[in-house]
């Protein structure tokens, strides 16, 4: 039998108490039925998370800094091996819990549309086709390509929904047509017709009045009607109550239930759905709609080989976890995610060169790993990963704290520059300053008011550049900050994003000349928060590097390299890349149409020796 006929066989013998409470994220066993208990949350952003030791791979937006789909797939399919074998050791004590399932909420595939939004570092970044293809690329990989699934890839957060995260919960998007399709659907379309993800996450904000989990034209009318999905619809955690407690679109839990499950919400993270068997009662919804979504779930169940002993996924060992493999290739996503921004020939780095490593995220932990994280066992600080490749001595000093002021942490950096040949400065902000609503406690509750520094880092840098020294900004950030300063003041600007545990091995690598420079920027950097419209407005006007109306300091797919390319377009699908330098790179090429505005429509990554030609064609 397939798997949706072993799933309707199921079914069609549990009460109809037992299929509402499978419809639970925490569904509990039917033991009668030999149905185990399964928690369907887990994450697996860049890596499998909140369960113990994993490779922490580069935070999303620093993989779609890489603008290389086969190298994201590739660490997809390392996170998806890691997600198995734990599932796969946990299974063994006899249960599995929350974080140790197989069904993983992510990737993020929302528009990065404003530099502020705190969970903005989660995503691909700012444009809707690399976020399709770097999507597509996760999901394969995740998922595999054997007769079962080796995990479940959610997109998420369906739809319109890039904060304010102080609102999410009563937020109502208000957007055109040609924005809804054009930017913020059509990355979870292209998703879904190039990799057939098992599940969708409905958002927490509601879209022109409906809530986006209960929402007929979302789910209905688009997702299962116009896109054809073919898979799940699991509520963002809470949302379902968000319904009738902020949206006030109903009047109780009950009726909030109701018209998400009528209208293709199948699976609750929270509580509301506790409440179907009074919505029944009450004729707000009847057994057949229950019963196709528990099938649904329970296809997606089969499907994971969860029933199976000669599943192809039982046996990948616990070992794989944090495998020396895993880590070369979270080393080398790391390379590629970084960005060069400014070099006025200082870098790369002369070794012998006497340095000091200044600045809050110097050797911060934190400043590697992002949010929905891991714990690397082995791990690479930006300093560690200095001093590991550095011939002269390196000094440090913290310089000042993130945000915090104190005056005698930069006397101390300002006598460790003295004492140098280079300053390498390492500022910007982490995960504590921009992430999820209740992950980050400040009054923006995760957004940022802003693109500037913090002023006790401002202060800092402006005392290190006023001695003389040579000076190389790294900024480590999840998103767009001010870095004009930097830029004009200083010798070299590299972009970090959040690399990983590996991060300051990969940021050694680019500075000492081990690995040419590659990343791009997949998202604009602009000058100032005063350059773009309030946060709240969702209209596309004047946001990103499509409509944007001003002059941005780092556009859009911005990123040096140590060598000379030259792109030579023979016809609008083929380009000759030209490596007419003295260092071997990897190099994305950037396919742009111009219809009615600027937008990428292709990417390919090729790696070029010194003096070699290469010829790169994209499809029509």
């Amino acid at each position: 039998m397939s798997f949706e006929e072993r799933a309707k066989e199921l079914v069609a013998k549990m009460t109809f108490a037992e299929k509402i409470s499978q419809m639970r994220y925490d569904a509990p066993a039917i033991e009668r039925l030999g149905v185990p208990a399964y928690n369907w949350w887990n994450e697996a952003l860049h890596g499998v998370a909140r369960t113990g030791t994993a490779t922490v791979f580069p935070q999303a937006i620093a993989m779609a800094a890489s603008f290389n789909t086969e190298l994201m797939q590739t660490v997809a399919s390392a996170i998806s091996d890691e997600v198995r074998a734990k599932y796969n050791a946990f299974k063994q004590t006899g249960h599995t819990e929350i974080y140790e399932g197989l069904t993983c909420w992510a990737p993020n595939i929302n528009i990065f549309r404003d530099p502020r939004w705190g969970r903005g570092h989660e995503t691909y970044g700012e444009d809707p086709y690399l976020t399709g293809v770097m999507g597509t690329a996760y999901i394969k990989g995740m998922q595999g390509e054997g007769k079962y699934r080796k995990t479940d890839a959610t997109l998420k957060h369906y739809a319109v929904h890039s904060g304010p995260e102080s609102r999410r919960h009563e937020f109502n998007a208000r957007v055109s047509d040609k924005d809804l399709y054009e930017t913020y659907l059509w990355a979870f379309k292209y998703c879904i017709d190039h990799a057939d993800p098992s599940a969708v996450m409905g958002a927490y904000n509601a879209v022109d009045g409906e809530p986006c989990c209960a929402s007929k034209k979302l789910l209905q009318d688009i997702l299962y009607g116009e896109f054809g999905f073919r898979g799940y619809v699991v509520s963002d955690c809470g949302a379902i109550c968000d319904i009738n407690n902020h949206h006030k679109v109903t009047k109780n839990e009950a009726e909030s239930a109701a018209l998400a499950v009528n209208n293709g919400c199948d699976l609750n993270c929270g509580t509301a759905y506790q409440w179907l068997k009074t919505a029944a009662a009450l004729g707000l919804v009847d057994e057949e709609t229950v019963t196709k979504a528990v099938e649904k779930l329970f296809t997606a169940r089969f499907r994971l080989g969860m029933f199976d002993d000669d599943c192809e996924y039982n046996h990948i060992p616990y070992d794989i976890i944090e495998c020396d493999k895993h880590r070369a290739l979270n080393r080398q996503m790391a390379q590629e995610g970084i960005v060069l921004l400014k070099n006025n020939g200082i870098l790369p780095l002369d070794s012998s060169k006497r340095i000091a490593v200044i600045g809050p995220n110097a050797d911060s932990v934190r400043a590697l790993l992002a949010n929905y994280k891991g714990i690397p066992s082995i791990y690479s600080t930006l300093l560690q990963g200095i001093r590991n490749q550095a011939k002269a001595h390196v000094d440090y000093a913290m310089g000042c704290d993130l945000m915090k002021r104190d005056e005698d942490k930069i006397r101390e950096a300002i006598v460790a520059a003295n004492n140098s040949d280079v300053v390498i400065l390492c500022m910007g902000i982490d995960a504590s300053l921009e992430g999820e609503e209740g992950a980050v406690s400040d009054v923006n509750i995760g957004d940022k008011p802003d693109l500037e520094l913090p002023d006790i880092q401002k202060k800092l840098m402006e005392k290190i550049i006023a001695l003389g020294k040579p000076v190389i900004f790294v900024n480590v950030s999840g998103s767009c900050m001010n870095l004009t300063y930097a830029d004009t003041n200083c010798d070299a600007v590299i972009q970090c994003f959040y690399p990983g545990a590996e991060g300051g091995n990969a940021l050694a690598d680019i500075l000492y000349g081990k690995v040419s420079p590659s990343g791009r920027l997949p998202v604009t950097f602009y000058k100032s928060a005063d350059d773009l419209p309030p946060f709240e407005d969702y209209s596309m006007e004047n946001r990103t590097y499509k409509f944007f109306q001003g002059e941005p300091l780092y556009p859009f797919g911005y990123g040096l390299t140590y060598t000379d390319i030259q792109e030579n377009w023979v016809d609008e699908n083929t380009v000759e890349i030209s490596n007419n330098g003295s260092f071997d790179t990897n190099y994305s090429v950037l396919k742009y149409e111009y219809i009615p505005h600027k937008s990428l429509c292709g990417i390919k990554k090729v790696f070029v020796k010194c003096g070699e030609t290469v010829r790169v064609h994209f499809d029509k």
